[in-house]
């Protein structure tokens, strides 16, 4: 039987496979259920995949359609099976003729010299795009094997983008400070040999432009303001009607056509964010319509001109005012993923919290004496250091604190990698003291302090953030007594470390008061792996090593 011309519509790539739920179409992937639009005007002629199918392949055919209603009627009878073996050949038919259409312009072909294309990698489980901070290299610099490239900020930190492979920069694509660049995005171009830069000087990756084109847009806008006489008004409007000429050849998704309609918006002035600035019901939703409001207002300059240069001082002062109260600082990648997980962590973590106050006196004198002993190797233990070690301790006695909500099953860990939370220019970052709970004190001070360092300056590599089973926030070197803390997920303790305080405590004779140190520390635990006698018998084992801390080389 042949077929008129028509085309077969597949599952796209969302997000793993995909359960088909009907309607035009509703898709649920492994995330959420989305909404699948056709991109062009057709008819639906066959449904291929009934209703509910569960884990349907990507690319899988799931429907046909056809450009005429007279077409319909021969695919009554088409199977799945006959889609499978025709798809090849109606792929062919049309997709193919725009690709290659589109790949030379921006694909090098044989007038560029052997090179190789760096992409944005993902620099973290759950990185889905990163900000280029810094290039570490210029145009024209050879690069080894190790060499530090750029600085990206991921949904996490900034972390340095070593070089693969040897050769030399081209072409930089993505400037510094360019924000959301996607994964997969061409970075830069190496090349092998140092005369083959300069065939890459002009060179222009499509795609790329259309990261670097936010700044365009204000430009127009601020072109029509800066005319003051009256007739400028009417010239705004003739350029305001070529931009509606070619509205009939705007591409927009019916959801997207029917809000414009409901909400009276004009497509041809919404810019389109979907596939070959297609617009989408997301573009209406957020269309904010243009403020042409300071023009109108010039026209009281066309009566008497000594009352015109009255209004227009009182204008600017006006509006001076308010810029000055308030600043808006842009979010970074590292603040959205904070704020994210806390929200998760508070809205999905029970917690509840614990605390208890601990003597101080003994690790004091005993950090004294242990510094004078590690002074020649310029090591300075601190409290902290002492802390980290009576938790790792801690969690070995009582493993239900160290253990990990995984929804299916609690994850019990035979070791301690304490998070240690520091705070840095960007945000909060928690940096792992791996195996706390077999290290010395010299060797956990040494530990914190380069982690810490390295935070601070944006150096931390993946492996030495993500992860860790238990977390420590200590805030006694800001003056905090107490404090509590939110769970880092999927951890299921976290300890609230306040400062050290003198205070009056009853004599062991019973016969007056004695003065010592006292900490003040809040347990916060996850109540689904953590019961309040389990976290009150950890505080105990965790106060019982502080107030005799030689029991800690037991």
């Amino acid at each position: 039987m042949r077929y008129q011309h028509f085309c077969t519509c597949s599952i796209p790539h969302v997000a793993g496979n995909c359960d088909f739920h009907g309607s035009c179409i509703q898709v649920e992937t492994d995330k959420a259920t989305v909404g699948f639009e056709i991109l062009e005007e057709c008819y639906l002629a066959k449904i291929l995949v009934a209703e509910g199918t569960r884990d349907v392949p990507i690319g899988a055919v799931i429907c046909i359609t056809v450009d005429s209603p007279d077409h319909i009627p021969a695919f009554k009878d088409y199977t799945l099976e006959m889609a499978a073996a025709s798809a090849p050949p109606a792929a062919a038919a049309a997709p193919p003729p725009p690709a290659p259409a589109a790949a030379p312009p921006q694909a090098p072909g044989s007038s560029y010299p052997s090179h190789m294309k760096i992409l944005l990698p993902a620099l973290s489980p759950t990185m889905t795009m990163g900000t280029v901070q810094r290039w570490e290299k210029k145009v024209g610099e050879k690069l080894s094997e190790g060499d530090l490239l750029a600085e990206i900020e991921t949904d996490k930190a900034t972390i340095g983008f070593e070089v693969q492979e040897e050769g030399y920069l081209a072409k930089i694509m993505i400037t510094e400070g360019t924000r959301d660049v996607p994964l997969g995005t061409p970075l830069c171009i190496i090349v092998e040999k140092e005369a083959d830069i300069a065939a890459f000087a002009d060179y222009v990756e499509t795609g790329v432009a259309e990261i670097m084109t936010p700044p365009p847009p204000p430009a127009p806008v601020a072109a029509p303001t800066p005319p003051p006489p009256p007739a400028v008004a009417p010239a705004a409007v003739p350029a305001a009607v070529p931009a509606a000429a070619p509205k009939d050849r705007v591409f927009a998704s019916p959801l997207a056509k029917k809000l414009a309609a409901e909400k009276g918006i004009s497509l041809a002035q919404v810019k389109g964010t979907g596939p070959d600035g297609r617009v989408t019901r997301k573009d209406i939703e957020s269309f904010v319509p243009p403020k042409p409001a300071p023009a109108p207002p010039v026209e009281p300059a066309v009566a008497p001109a000594a009352p015109a240069p009255a209004p227009v001082a009182p204008t600017p002062a006006v509006a001076a005012a308010p810029t000055g109260t308030f600043t808006d600082i842009p979010i970074s990648n590292i603040r959205k993923v904070i704020a994210q997980r806390l929200m998760q962590s508070k809205q999905t973590i029970p917690h509840y919290y614990l605390s208890v106050d601990v003597n101080m006196d003994q690790v004091l004198e005993l950090r004294k004496e242990l510094n004078q002993e590690v002074k020649a190797d310029n090591i300075k233990l601190s409290v902290n250091d002492f802390i980290i070690k009576a938790s790792a301790l801690a969690c070995l006695k009582v493993p239900e604190a160290n253990s990990s909500w995984l929804d299916t099953v609690i994850r019990q860990n035979h070791v301690v990698d304490v998070s240690v939370a520091v705070s840095t220019a960007n945000g909060l970052i928690t940096p792992i003291v791996f195996n706390a709970h077999i290290k010395g004190l010299a060797t956990i001070s040494q530990d914190v302090g380069s982690l810490a360092a390295k935070a601070r300056d944006g150096k931390l590599q993946p492996h030495e953030f993500q992860g860790g089973t238990f977390t420590i926030s200590n805030l006694g070197m800001f003056g905090i007594k107490n404090f509590s803390a939110i769970i880092n997920p999927p951890q299921a303790c976290i300890l609230a470390v306040g400062g050290s305080e003198r205070r009056l405590l009853p004599a062991d004779n019973e016969k007056g008061f004695d003065v010592a140190s006292m900490m003040s520390v809040t347990l916060s635990c996850d109540h689904r792996v953590v019961d309040g006698a389990v976290g009150a018998q950890w505080l105990a084992e965790f106060r019982k090593f502080l107030e005799k801390p030689v029991t800690m080389l037991l």
